[in-house]
């Protein structure tokens, strides 16, 4: 097993990871390379591939756990986007609020989606993973105890606008703690969980929604109440047992503390104390100043989104089908509230089809694992592993059921139809939508490594500010074309973008040889 920044420290330190066997603390004759000088300083890597602080040897049930408390977390933040559409008959009564200014509820959470990213990624490549998510998730229960404390929609606006903020983090930050815990042939399992977290959230979101808002025991602010006592034991949990896995900054500290030892040492004797730094900082693929951290920090997830051909072309992709996603909110609503008479409750249970799609998603999983592995025996990469684009195979079929459950949604939603065509329809869509979110997450991590969250972060802002536009205007496109060709609108841009998987899978390599940031983390170019 490799150690996670090994292709990384390779193609920047030159180092051979493999002679340095060593003891982590060995302060005296320490066998890492360099002098110990300030100027040649010793160079601090991962003492050999079973050091146990390298978080890809940690014992499997310990990151299995982690998985599922990352992905738990994941499911949360986005439920929570989605619980809301189900609670706004009865907040727009007792909040004294037309359909309109609720519906900017639904949107401003799913806008803090987008903006937080671009603080909390790149904070969590400078500081590490664990403390942005553990700094985050609690403001995030805080203003979900806001919402359910609300007396005016100018409060419930602005605590659904920060909730959804702060509760970004885990949305990339996870993503990268995925990649930091496995290495690329490991993660299958790891990156469905994450990957369908945000998928079955918006589904389940409406269901709970609608059924607790419309108990005369509970309501809508119960809703608010529940989803922050869930979201604050899982918190819980986080501060009990969530370590870091960032290897830059494991490795920093270790510096650090050697650096320490090494001075206590010294101190009262006439020997200079031995000077360490970790590889990353050694050769410039971390600044060292705070200004300069924030400055490359806070840009990257821009430059990402600037300048990586694969993440601008994932960024659209997943925009389009996410926010179509969040179109049907809308979509259904008319379909199945208005044109079939459907409870609040019962609307949420429409979303079941799309839920279910999503799970046929999971359980084809093991065979798109399986014909990774086989592209990779066939065509490995550079580094042993297969390539990237071996995880768009079954997502290039996704790509033609996309566009065909929305169509197919859109022209059996007359009141005429049965209801229950509407709802099988959608789930093409669900399982389309599954395995192309769980193989651009995939393609993201195995491309850009320890660096994924900022280029997942580019992805996550660029649908999430789509999707948090779609609910405000979809209400009126639906009213002004019926939901026929108003849906289909949606469906005809999925089906513009269909060819983009097969793209990707035929010129990724050639896109990545010609980046930048994939080519480090491959540790050599595709050219």
């Amino acid at each position: 097993m490799t150690s996670p920044s090994s292709a990384e420290t390779e193609t920047v330190g030159h180092i051979d990871l493999e002679k340095t066997l060593t003891p982590p603390y060995e302060v005296v004759n320490p066998k890492y390379q360099g002098s110990g000088t300030e100027e040649d300083p010793f160079v601090v890597v991962w003492d050999s591939p079973y050091d146990a602080e390298n978080p890809r040897t940690w014992p499997t049930l310990r990151k299995a756990l982690m998985t599922a408390q990352l992905s738990f977390g994941t499911f949360a933040v986005t439920c929570c986007s989605s619980t809301y559409s189900g609670a706004i008959p009865d907040m727009m009564r007792d909040l004294h609020m037309s359909e309109e200014v609720a519906v900017i509820g639904l949107s401003a959470y799913v806008i803090g989606f987008g903006l937080g990213p671009l603080l909390f990624a790149p904070l969590s490549e400078m500081y590490g993973r664990q403390p942005v998510f553990l700094t985050t998730y609690a403001p995030f229960v805080i203003f979900h105890i806001g919402c359910a404390l609300a007396q005016n929609p100018q409060t419930m606006m602005l605590c659904r606008f920060f909730a959804g903020a702060f509760g970004s983090a885990p949305l990339t930050n996870s993503g990268g703690m995925i990649s930091d815990l496995f290495a690329p042939y490991e993660r299958a399992v790891p990156q469905t969980l994450y990957g369908t977290a945000p998928l079955l959230g918006p589904v389940v979101g409406p269901i709970l929604g609608g059924y607790v808002s419309q108990s005369a025991s509970l309501g809508w602010r119960w809703l608010f109440g529940i989803q922050a006592i869930i979201t604050g034991l899982n918190l819980l949990a986080a501060f009990i047992y969530f370590p870091e896995t960032f290897s830059p900054v494991i490795l920093q500290r270790r510096a650090h503390k050697l650096q320490k030892e090494s001075a206590a040492q010294a101190a009262g004797t006439s020997a200079a104390p031995q000077y360490f730094v970790d590889i990353f900082h050694l050769n410039g693929k971390m600044a060292t100043t705070l200004a300069g951290k924030l400055y490359i920090g806070l840009s990257r997830p821009f430059v990402f989104l600037m300048q990586e051909p694969i993440v601008i072309v994932l960024a659209i992709y997943s925009a389009i089908f996410y926010s179509t996603l969040y179109a049907f909110f809308a979509g259904f609503s008319k379909v199945f509230e208005k044109g079939h008479h459907f409870s609040q409750g019962e609307n949420g249970l429409a979303f079941l089809g799309i839920g279910l799609g999503v799970l046929i998603g999971v359980f084809l999983t093991p065979i798109q694992t399986a014909l990774y592995r086989r592209h990779g025996q066939k065509q490995p990469g550079p580094d042993g592993n297969p390539l990237p684009e071996a995880r768009m195979i079954l997502p290039m079929a996704a790509a033609i059921l996309l566009p065909i459950g929305i169509f197919w949604f859109a022209w059996t939603s007359s009141p005429r139809i049965h209801w229950i065509l509407p709802i099988v329809g959608a789930t093409p869509f669900g399982l389309g939508m599954a395995l192309l979110m769980i193989a651009i997450t995939a393609y993201l991590m195995d491309s850009y490594g320890s660096m994924c969250a900022s280029a997942i972060a580019a992805v996550v802002v660029t649908r999430s500010v789509c999707a948090a536009a779609f609910p405000l205007f979809t209400p009126t496109l639906l009213r002004n074309l019926g939901t026929e060709w108003g849906l289909s609108i949606f469906g005809l841009l999925s089906l513009l973008c269909s060819p983009l998987p097969f793209l990707l899978y035929k010129y990724g390599p050639l896109l990545r040889a010609r980046s930048r940031y994939a080519t480090e983390v491959a540790g050599k170019t595709y050219k």
